[in-house]
């Protein structure tokens, strides 16, 4: 017994050594869709990757070892650790968390039901255009000459639908989601659109008119009578098509741009949009042919409708040029001079239509007003009904830097956590969030404990943005804005990003600081 007892006290020691060598602590985060793995490792120790998935990396790591990966990447690890001494038996460790989407997916989500509402509208707005609204009593006469009822109302609204919806999805196959990002800022595509809202508002001032050869759309309009069945309702909703696009064109163009830099499905989910609000009025007024009596006809409204659409579309336009002057630093479009245009243009609407109908007389009291509200903005002021439009305003008080490495190095200096601000020049959301919470006076007293690191992502300056962005992909699993990090003095974050809201206080109970 007493032997017994002697071999137990002798390999206690080595024992209660073996049950305490852990020198690697694992851990692991979700950021964004994504994991963030760490392992750290005990000084005088390097750790060995025997096996992780189809990766691969260095034999050994000291101090620690660090890699973000997308959750269809999350595999076990393999693994060992030695120091001078002994190395440790292969272990297997595995990060148990169950990823899920974060606030980040909800807001694509929500820039998706954005770009299907924009294009509802845009629909809505092509119905009273003076290229589209003498095309109904036109369509109606075909199908009553063509002796179709409801069936082939529906299938000739389905056909608008589906040509639209097409134009989405060639867009989006022809140029893809990272390609179209890059089309969203780049300078000659939003020079060409800003000069075609110019030259579309010009002509529908008067100055000039628009329009396609009358040989394009005389041929298919008899081909489209000359043609039975299904194939001559789609024809006829070509014509519409051809017909109307000296009006739906720049009102499509602005909407795919918009859509450009969303996602893959972006574009097509607008012209779904687009397309569903044209071709409501068609497939009604096709199935309900009396309805077309009691419909206005074109005369001085539809003057007055050019106008008015002409001075909103220089207003538009400027969005666009502001878009490249930014990403490019030309700095000729500031934001106060992009403001007074603007006013220029309400007040004209009102100067117009203050002498018309009581219809036009109530809407030019309502641009009027909206003019001088935005007159405050000429001296700073928020003016947020326009901020996803205008170029970013300047935030007061606070420190910012633009550089990654600056940034986080006078972080490290001061002793004081990180802000980090991905952003774009041409992201809508990212201006609204500027407005409505980072100009919050109870936001801006709460960011002054941190340093504030801005990184436009579509800067085309010297490669900035690409840059920007793959430092976002890459260390936060992320490629939409706007984004926030938060990191402590040391460059470890502290909380799950930050995706788009306008609640000031749901940003700030998300500071740690």
């Amino acid at each position: 017994m007493k032997r017994y007892l002697f071999i137990v006290v002798a390999l206690l020691p080595l024992m209660v050594l073996a049950q305490m060598v852990e020198p690697v602590k694992w851990s692991g985060e979700q950021v964004g869709d994504s994991v963030r793995i760490k392992a750290s490792i005990e000084p005088g120790w390097h750790m060995n990757i025997i096996e992780f998935g189809e990766r691969e990396f260095d034999e050994e790591f000291a101090d620690s070892f660090v890699i973000t990966l997308a959750k269809e990447e999350v595999t076990p690890i393999r693994y060992n650790a030695c120091d001078d001494k002994m190395c440790t038996a292969p272990e297997v460790w595995k990060y148990e968390g169950k990823v899920q989407s974060d606030n980040v997916q909800s807001t694509k989500d929500r820039s998706l039901l954005w770009i299907f509402i924009l294009g509802l509208l845009g629909g809505l707005l092509a119905i009273f255009t003076p290229c589209v609204w003498p095309i109904i009593p036109m369509t109606v006469s075909f199908f009553l000459k063509k002796g179709g009822g409801k069936r082939d109302a529906i299938l000739y609204g389905l056909s608008i639908i589906v040509l639209y919806v097409g134009l989405g999805l060639l867009v989006t196959l022809l140029f893809g989601a990272s390609a179209l990002n890059d089309l969203s800022t780049n300078a000659v595509v939003n020079i060409f659109f800003f000069l075609l809202l110019v030259v579309f508002a010009l002509s529908f001032f008067g100055l000039f008119e628009i329009t396609l050869p009358d040989s394009w759309s005389t041929a298919l309009d008899n081909k489209a009578r000359s043609t039975g069945g299904f194939l001559s309702i789609l024809l006829m909703a070509f014509t519409l098509v051809i017909v109307s696009f000296s009006c739906t064109g720049p009102i499509i163009g602005t909407l795919l741009v918009e859509a450009a830099g969303k996602s893959l499905l972006a574009p097509s989910l607008g012209m779904l949009g687009f397309a569903i609000a044209l071709a409501l009025p068609f497939s009604l007024f096709a199935m309900f042919p009396e309805w077309m009596k009691q419909a206005p006809k074109s005369g001085d409204w539809m003057t007055s409708f050019k106008v008015t659409l002409a001075f909103l579309e220089l207003a538009l336009s400027l969005k666009f040029l502001s878009v490249a002057d930014m990403a490019y630093g030309w700095g000729i479009l500031p934001r106060w001079l992009f403001i007074a245009i603007w006013i220029g243009c309400f007040a004209g609407i009102g100067i117009y239509l203050i002498r018309k109908s009581w219809v036009g007389k109530s809407i030019a009291v309502l641009s009027f007003a909206f003019a001088i509200y935005l007159v405050p903005g000429l001296w700073g002021a928020p003016v947020k009904a326009i901020s996803a439009f205008a170029p970013p305003m300047e935030i007061e008080g606070r420190e910012v830097f633009n550089n990654y490495e600056e940034g986080l190095a006078y972080a490290r200096q001061e002793g004081k956590p990180v802000i980090i601000d991905f952003t774009g020049y041409g992201c809508v959301n990212c201006r609204k969030m500027e407005a409505y919470v980072l100009d919050d006076d109870s936001v801006k007293a709460r960011l002054q404990n941190y340093v504030f690191i801005e990184l436009f992502v579509d800067d085309k300056r010297d490669g900035i943005g690409d840059k920007n962005s793959a430092i976002q992909r890459e260390q936060f699993g992320s490629n939409a804005q706007p984004f926030y990090v938060q990191l402590d003095p040391y460059g470890q974050q502290v909380a799950d990003p930050m995706a788009f809201t306008t609640d000031p206080m749901e940003f700030i109970n998300w500071l740690k600081y």
